[in-house]
């Protein structure tokens, strides 16, 4: 296809050493009055957001425009997964209070747009659906008109724990799966890309008019032929919301960098992601899951009832 002469061999970068990050990729760190205040709520609240732990590119962005994601079920992650910065271990005891906290920030905020995430919990049996689920029903009470996003882990593909979850009544449920198949193994923790697909299979099959969300990272050594089968493969299982962005590692203990894929290139990524029937699109470097979600949100409902 001529329109991938803008990519460059993946292969010619997987080298040790470390590329140097492009200029498209330099952040202007801005920090203002509204910044400060909510990672003032934070600390006092004692709640932790992906997007510190995670050490999100957007926080600057995000949190000067008064969004954030809140990451619940504690700060410490079962898994061990290559490309995150999430401190991982034994958890502490389950903070049952947790959900009531986070509706209370989201109410402060005035959020339109809740984003929670969180580690994933191995340990539990439920592996934290049910406090996902009140934590939804928490901030559905303070805040009526606000829309509300959940990103789980896979819960170990345990059905009964996404059921509890869903009958929460999120209005997007996002489940992301991060890589391709030849490199799951390596990027992630006892994940697999099956399990991926069908937990968003189980989704959509459980609750068909909430609206499906995934995201890819790029970066990891992936061709440009196993992108478009992640599209395919997402799209296979009615996948609505698809992001793509950047891998950046996150310190020398992490998976490298083996390419930076360029502006033009997310640009053509998209063009191919929206011919295969999905609602919305999110692609660019400095894009992750979470980046711009109330407009992402607000674009699939309504091309989703367009198609209706």
């Amino acid at each position: 296809m001529e329109e991938l002469n803008v990519l460059k061999d993946t292969k010619e970068q997987a080298n040790d050493r470390p590329l140097r990050r492009p200029d498209w990729l330099k952040i202007q760190l801005k920090t203002g009055p509204n910044f400060t205040e909510l990672k003032d709520l934070m600390r006092g609240s004692s709640l932790h957001t992906v997007c510190e732990e995670a050490r999100c590119p957007n926080i600057y962005e995000c949190w000067e425009n008064r969004t954030a994601t809140f990451m619940i079920l504690g700060d410490i992650c079962t898994r061990a997964c290559g490309f995150c910065a999430v401190k991982t271990g034994l958890p502490s005891e389950l903070d049952l209070a947790e959900p009531e906290r986070v509706a209370d920030s989201a109410e402060i905020m005035g959020l339109r747009h809740a984003v929670v995430t969180a580690v994933a919990r191995d340990d539990l049996k439920d592996h934290g659906a049910s406090v996902f689920a009140e934590t939804v029903r928490a901030i559905r009470k303070r805040l009526p008109l606000c829309t509300v996003e959940v990103l789980p882990s896979d819960m170990g593909g345990n059905t009964e724990a996404l059921h509890t979850l869903l009958d929460a009544e999120p209005d997007i449920f996002n489940h992301n799966i991060e890589t391709v198949r030849s490199l799951t193994g390596k990027v992630r923790a006892k994940a697999t890309y099956d399990r991926t697909l069908e937990v968003l299979r189980n989704a959509k099959a459980y609750k068909p008019h909430i609206p499906t969300k995934s995201s890819l990272m790029l970066g990891h050594g992936e061709t440009w032929e196993e992108i478009i089968q992640v599209m395919d493969d997402l799209r296979a299982v009615d996948v609505d919301i698809m992001t793509m962005g950047q891998y950046l590692q996150p310190t020398k203990k992490h998976l490298p960098v083996r390419k930076y894929w360029s502006p033009e290139e997310f640009a053509l990524l998209k063009e191919e992601a929206l011919k295969r029937g999905f609602k919305h699109v999110e692609s660019g470097p400095l894009v992750r899951s979470s980046y711009h979600a109330h407009e992402q949100a607000q674009s699939a409902e309504a091309n989703i009832k367009q198609a209706q």
